[in-house]
């Protein structure tokens, strides 16, 4: 799994006149909490961008003041107006504390709907699991292949060994529809079919 490492400064000091302050610096104020102790840092603006802009789930390994921290993130929030990043929540993994994470989901094979002329269709593209660190992944693999023409694949389809998925088993993930032309081909081959009779 990719790791982003961030080197970050712990801060005392707290309240808007400092966050302002160290925005202008071009540092993002975060805090670590889910561990021994909750750890108020900020790190450069840049650390942050492969962890926050990016589809994919990733670790970050922080380092404060010499100490390292594994962490996932927990939440993030922007500039309403500049949309510029402006705080991150992370939350330390501890071994045997079960963390909640979204997964993305990893669509394998060619649907066989596909192959017969419709079109995938993604309706969910992450899952919340709930697991032990050890345990978590950069995605959920699903194959699709026996996926047929207007089947769907559902949350419960999805099965990955010691980890506990907390969506609803029946929302659709992924369905294969009939394309526009598929629909015309068959209705003017129901059409040519009546007129040989």
């Amino acid at each position: 799994m990719k790791v982003v490492k961030i080197e970050g400064k712990s801060r005392s000091e707290h309240g808007k006149t400092v966050t302002r302050r160290l925005r202008s610096e071009g540092q993002v104020p975060a805090v670590i909490y889910g561990g021994k102790e909750t750890i108020h840092f900020s790190a450069d603006q840049l650390y942050f961008r492969p962890l926050v802009y990016t589809p994919d789930f990733q670790l970050a390994e922080i380092t404060v003041d010499g100490k390292s921290y594994t962490c996932i993130m927990k939440d993030l929030q922007f500039d309403v107006l500049t949309d510029e990043l402006n705080h991150v929540d992370l939350l330390e993994l501890v071994e045997d504390k079960k963390v909640i994470a979204n997964l993305p989901l990893k669509f394998v094979g060619q649907p066989v709907g596909v192959k017969a002329g419709g079109r995938l269709e993604v309706k969910v593209k992450s899952l919340k699991v709930r697991t032990y660190p050890k345990f978590l992944r950069e995605n959920l693999e699903l194959n699709i292949e026996n996926l047929e023409l207007n089947g769907n694949v559902r949350v419960q389809d999805v099965n990955v060994e010691n980890i506990e998925i907390m969506n609803s088993p029946r929302i659709p993930v992924a369905s294969v529809v009939m394309t526009r032309a598929l629909k015309q081909a068959e209705s003017a081959e129901a059409t040519a079919g009546k007129g040989k009779k």
